[in-house]
């Protein structure tokens, strides 16, 4: 027997369709259910790749027993955070507001009727343990309480509904003129944090950080400041090194339970690796670093290889589990490598991934990471450092070959619009760097699908499976996808994509911007109402909405003149400019978008036969530049922007503009590069 769950799109729903708990989907059906019978909700949120809920769905939901418990007492309502990011925003924002403790996924919350939540909580066991208490014990106890304090829950639910309100900014009316004081306090914040040692920012768990990565490498550049470079620099190489990675088949777990970068949590997200595509490019531009190249190469293949439909669009994640055990399908028992390699590839292998030390995984396991470099591997077996490169490129062939042969972790095809954005945009960033079609090809794909099958009838649809598509879409759908499109002009530019940047752009301010205060809600005007309506500002696993819209919405005013996206985009940042100027190293993306207010990126226009600006553009791959925004055009364009509307000649030409200054047409490359000089502008 399967309930209500089966016929949604969520693989994390569809996992919990034969539970013997009567699940229901969020919906107006749902809670009109709730009132009328007047139950309380047990609202669990959580997602597809998730080891912990995983485990309380095989100790609770599938137990006959606690589901019947569930099922006498409440409503009981199932979410995938990756389709519903509204509702757990608000019930994590909730959870805290209750419990004064950090959230996580499973997240457990009860409800009354009307949405409003009472009580909370994250995992909780089957018997007590991890000083918890039973699950069956709280639920009796929850549903007791609901059912003889209504009206105190209902005194402390508008309490909480009130504080949930005070989270929302709202203008200053007496706002300080915007300036770049929470640049240089971001980058202190986010410093105070560098673990020396073993790289990153903060200790165990150890997350990834990517906005706050690439402010202090733009700062780096910018201002000249060597330790938010090395911060960076360090920090990639270490996370690059590390059990974090996937030394066999690339692709970066989600976070390190430990502080060396040891032990992840294993699943595999499809919005981190979007965006450490774009920093490690960033990071090897600035460095020529071969490693940094590496990843971006591993990186780009296991995605192209694993994660990108037939249609085009890009899967979401890949399990924590296989098998039932976590991390099962990436960890090697010694003997296991000893019998599949040669004695040579062995001898390097072992001292490699460390396996002459103490196993580093549960049951005597090794996750792989890099404990010594070829050239010191070299150096102890008397070998030149040639052979010894060589020899690991086998063995990692041949480990990466047996390991395919094991049963996958299982992956959660749907197709999101905001984490599609964040992989086509890094994937757009790779290919202009290191000059790969292929992968501007795979990001374009993805692109073309997002806009046949999301973008309906003027408005954009969060996510897609199986061929529906459905759900409202939110603020970062709009924003991380029009940040993506701007990447891919700046690959190749194609009349579609400049379009589809106008409509999303448009889409921003008609449908999501505050007119009265500024800046942009989570979710549309003519969204679901709830008992929050959200307007973030600060940076989480994902950039802020916010800071990437502003970021977008101003480099668009730049190619094309439409001053209605740089205002809106200046109106955000004033609405969030007095939390910067207090807590900047939690709001770097928005920082980003204010140093690019402030001090607005330069236009490089080329434009002549397609071969010629190939060659132009390949002169710039190894030059990091984050002020500097290039578009190539061929000469069968039409309908360009004032901006980008060039003459076309038979021999290449370049436009330069700072600002409101132009250059006179370039047409010698060494000029443009010395033009392109640090400190030249």
């Amino acid at each position: 027997m399967t309930n209500r769950l089966a016929n949604e799109t969520s693989p994390y729903l569809q996992q919990h369709a034969d539970n013997p708990v009567d699940w229901h989907a969020w919906n107006p059906d749902t809670l009109k259910l709730a009132r009328d019978l007047d139950k309380p909700i047990l609202l669990s949120i959580g997602y597809s790749a998730c080891h912990w809920c995983h485990v309380m769905a095989h100790e609770s939901f599938e137990d006959a027993e606690v589901a019947a418990v569930m099922n006498e007492h409440f409503i009981n309502i199932k979410v995938d955070r990756e389709e519903r990011p509204d509702l757990d925003q608000i019930y994590q924002t909730a959870h805290h507001l209750l419990t004064r403790r950090n959230g996580g996924w499973p997240l457990t919350m009860f409800l009354s009727p009307d949405g409003t939540p009472f009580y909370g909580g994250t995992y909780f066991p089957k018997q007590a343990r991890y000083s918890l208490p039973a699950f069956p014990d709280l639920l009796r106890r929850v549903a007791q309480v609901y059912a003889q304090n209504h009206a105190e829950l209902e005194e402390q639910g508008k309490h909480l509904v009130d504080a949930l309100a005070r989270t929302v900014p709202r203008a200053d009316l007496e706002a300080a003129v915007l300036d770049d004081a929470p640049l240089a306090l971001a980058a202190q914040q986010n410093i105070a944090h560098f673990d020396s040692v073993n790289g990153g920012l903060g200790g165990a768990p150890k997350f990834l950080h990517p906005a706050e990565l690439d402010l202090l490498l733009r700062r780096s550049q910018v201002a000249g400041d060597e330790q938010a470079r090395h911060v960076v620099h360090f920090t990639l190489q270490q996370m690059a090194h590390g059990g974090l990675y996937d030394q066999l088949g690339g692709g970066f777990c989600r976070y390190s339970v430990d502080e060396r970068w040891d032990i992840p949590h294993f699943e595999k997200m499809l919005y981190d690796n979007g965006l450490l595509l774009g920093l490690y490019c960033d990071a090897w531009q600035g460095s020529g670093e071969p490693l940094f190249a590496n990843v971006v190469e591993q990186t780009a293949a296991w995605v192209m290889r694993e994660m990108q439909s037939p249609d085009g669009g890009y899967y979401s994640s890949l399990d924590a589990d296989s098998e039932h055990e976590e991390g099962k399908f990436y960890v090697w028992q010694r003997d296991e490598i000893r019998v599949l390699l040669s004695e040579e590839e062995y001898a390097v292998v072992e001292r490699y991934y460390g396996l002459d030390g103490a196993p580093n995984f549960e049951n005597h396991a090794w996750n792989l990471r890099v404990s010594a470099s070829p050239e010191q591997i070299a150096a102890s077996l008397n070998i030149p450092a040639e052979q010894a490169t060589a020899l690991l490129t086998s063995a990692r062939q041949k480990l990466f070959v047996a390991r395919a042969q094991r049963i996958r972790p299982g992956r959660d095809e749907k197709i999101l619009a905001a984490w599609n954005g964040l992989m086509i945009a890094g994937m757009a960033r790779a290919a202009r760097v290191f000059g790969r079609t292929d992968w501007l090809h795979s990001a374009q794909r993805a692109i073309d699908f997002v806009r046949a099958t999301l973008w309906c009838d003027g408005k954009l649809l969060a996510t897609c499976r199986d061929g529906k598509a459905h759900l409202n879409a939110y603020l970062d759908d709009h924003a991380f996808l029009l940040n993506a499109v701007l990447e891919l002009l700046q690959g190749e530019y194609r009349s579609t994509d400049m379009a589809f940047a106008l409509q999303l752009a448009d889409a921003l301010l008609e449908r999501f911007e505050d007119k009265q205060d500024g800046g942009f809600f989570f979710t549309s005007h003519d969204h679901e109402v709830l008992i929050q309506r959200n307007k973030i500002g600060t940076d989480n696993a994902t950039p802020s909405g916010n800071g990437i819209a502003a970021q977008a919405l101003l480099r668009l005013s730049l190619l094309t003149g439409k001053l209605e996206y740089a205002e809106a985009a200046e109106r955000c940042l004033k609405l969030f400019f007095p939390a910067l100027l207090q807590d900047a190293g939690y709001h770097c993306s928005l920082c980003t978008a204010l140093a690019e207010h402030l001090h607005p990126p330069s236009l490089l226009v080329l434009r002549g036969p397609a071969g010629e600006t190939d060659a132009w553009r390949k002169l710039l791959r190894n030059r990091y530049q984050p002020e500097l925004i290039t578009i190539a055009l061929a000469d069968d364009l039409a309908g360009l922007p004032d901006a980008l509307d060039k003459p076309y000649s038979a021999q290449t030409a370049a436009w330069l503009c700072h600002g409101t200054q132009c250059l006179p047409p370039i047409s010698d490359p060494d000029e443009l590069l010395a033009e392109l000089a640090p400190g030249r502008t």
